[in-house]
């Protein structure tokens, strides 16, 4: 083969390598396009703090990818478990969450962000202990995280250790082995913003950050911030 030739053929797979590296990155810092809403608007008072509860599943179940991770929400009006993970709220509100974590775990990549942060207080309770920081090499580790990059909030959800795992969703807390986390958080000005899992989980994708990491509905969605 000529010198040329080779130069091509090195310079494809140096732009094929710098290819898989952008979509990587693009894959792990943004969830997709909004898609359906939840709206949580009219579910309290004016002014009065907003009740959000969702859990986070190992496989989803059913859908186009039922092996995938996901987040799930329960719908304020029906109390049905659904994968709308874009939710409605008022501006400069309080926002209690709660969070059923139904997945295995492992040690944090980055042990930062095992740090509780941009919540109330800069703290959360795990089966009603309050914590600010959760070291991933404990324990189970971490499963997921919570996180909305564009307020500096994210919080640690620590994995389960148990052989009683719920292998689908939707997963109900009476049934299966899970962690409950809840934290407090205001809600900011109008306009949308992204939230997401910062634990690598997209299995049998390029650095876990492909598959259910990417697609909104899944591991990711957006607040949609109202006056």
């Amino acid at each position: 083969m000529s010198k040329g030739g080779r130069l091509a053929i090195s310079l494809g797979l140096f732009l094929v390598a710098v290819g898989l590296v952008v979509w990587a990155v693009a894959a792990y810092l943004t969830p997709g396009t909004p898609g359906g809403e939840v709206n949580f608007t009219n579910t309290q008072s004016a002014g009065q703090p907003v009740n959000l509860t969702v859990e986070s599943v190992g496989s989803i179940g059913f859908g186009p990818h039922p092996s995938w991770v996901s987040y799930m929400t329960k719908d304020p009006h029906t109390g049905q478990w659904i994968q709308d993970n874009t939710w409605v709220l008022p501006a400069n509100t309080q926002v209690n969450m709660t969070v059923y974590q139904f997945d295995s775990g492992s040690p944090l990549r980055n042990q930062q962000w095992g740090q509780v942060e941009g919540t109330t207080n800069n703290s959360a309770t795990v089966n009603g202990a309050s914590f600010t920081h959760f070291d991933s090499r404990t324990g189970a580790g971490v499963g997921h995280t919570f996180a909305i990059p564009s307020i500096g909030l994210v919080v640690p959800l620590p994995g389960v250790a148990s052989s009683n795992i719920c292998g689908a969703g939707p997963c109900l807390p009476s049934k299966w082995a899970h962690n409950t986390v809840t934290f407090s958080f205001k809600t900011p000005g109008p306009g949308s913003y992204n939230w997401q899992c910062f634990v690598p989980c997209g299995l049998g994708y390029l650095f876990g950050n492909g598959g259910g990491m990417s697609q909104e509905n899944y591991m990711g969605g957006f607040l949609d911030v109202v006056r």
